[in-house]
């Protein structure tokens, strides 16, 4: 494998404003054209032109892998940027279908245009992640030709399943790149940079995923991380969903919070048992958390609660 120049452009995207991700995009061209060596492959994060939680907003943004290149090859013109390869994650759609993928293309030279397009396959639907819900399975890891060699790409959650890494290098892969928006989780100190200070643990599990891989498949890792905090998708307003009833089964914490946001401002009736309401309003203590309406609240009529808790 010749030699390649790799800038990894861990961004911190606006939720859900393609046009200002897309200009920040553009800035890391304009800066890697201004160093004194060039990088040949700039590797951005998964789902780097939206963020990454966008649930049902996802149909609103999702866009061609066609667009994508359309849009990149653009802001590269506009930098003035010297021919280069590019990695970037993205809501797709395709065949009328959504999906969590990446492309990479080759922007500017003789021949600019998109060399692969992967669709993340094993999609993280436990905990916070509930992808599933919202895109749909990729179905193929492969390896591709590049101009300086042979890679592969696999998006986050991929490289915790070991039959992805051990298919691209079976194809071939020289270069596996690994575009991620991992939440960090859990603190522990960081001995590299000094014994006062700290990282998040999923930073060093990622670190010993990444050696593990190189050191059994023979390949070289890149892996780009979605930087900066992710709040809720912006909408203008309350959400227009077509809800009117919630039915509650159980008084579980993952069901009975969360009726709290569900609909933010807007009316909704719940139909439950007379346990599971009596679990909810009396027994059960997180329910505190509205207090200030409580003393207003009877069991068997509605009452309005805003975000600020009046």
């Amino acid at each position: 494998m010749p030699d390649l120049r790799l800038l990894i452009a861990q961004l911190a995207p606006q939720k859900g404003d393609y046009a200002e991700n897309l200009r920040r995009v553009g800035g890391v061209f304009a800066q890697a054209a201004g160093l004194d060596d060039p990088p040949g492959l700039i590797v951005f994060p998964e789902t780097a032109l939206t963020g990454y939680f966008l649930e049902g907003g996802v149909r609103e943004l999702a866009v061609t892998a066609g667009t994508v290149f359309r849009d990149l090859s653009a802001q590269h013109a506009l930098a003035g940027a010297p021919p280069v390869d590019v990695v970037l994650g993205f809501y797709e759609e395709f065949q009328n279908r959504y999906y969590n993928s990446a492309l990479y293309a080759t922007l500017g030279g003789a021949e600019p245009g998109i060399r692969h397009v992967h669709r993340k396959v094993f999609l993280p639907t436990y905990g916070l992640f509930d992808e599933e819900r919202f895109v749909d399975h990729g179905h193929s890891v492969r390896a591709f030709d590049t101009s300086w060699g042979r890679a592969a790409l696999a998006i986050c959650e991929d490289v915790w399943h070991s039959i992805v890494p051990t298919l691209a290098a079976l194809d071939g892969a020289q270069l596996l790149i690994v575009p991620s928006a991992s939440p960090a989780r859990g603190i522990e100190p960081d001995h590299e940079r000094g014994q006062d200070e700290a990282r998040p643990s999923s930073v060093r599990r990622w670190e010993i995923l990444a050696r593990q891989m190189a050191n059994e498949h023979g390949f070289y890792v890149a892996f780009a991380q979605l930087a900066g905090f992710e709040g809720l998708y912006p909408r203008e307003g309350s959400r227009d969903l077509p809800l009117d009833t919630v039915i509650v089964t159980n008084a579980d914490l993952d069901h009975s919070m969360g009726l709290l946001v569900l609909r933010e401002s807007l009316p909704y009736r719940i139909v439950s048992t007379g346990w599971v309401r009596d679990a909810i309003l009396r027994n059960n203590a997180a329910w505190r958390l509205v207090e200030p309406a409580w003393g207003k609240a009877k069991l068997d009529q509605g009452f309005a609660l805003d975000r600020a808790g009046h």
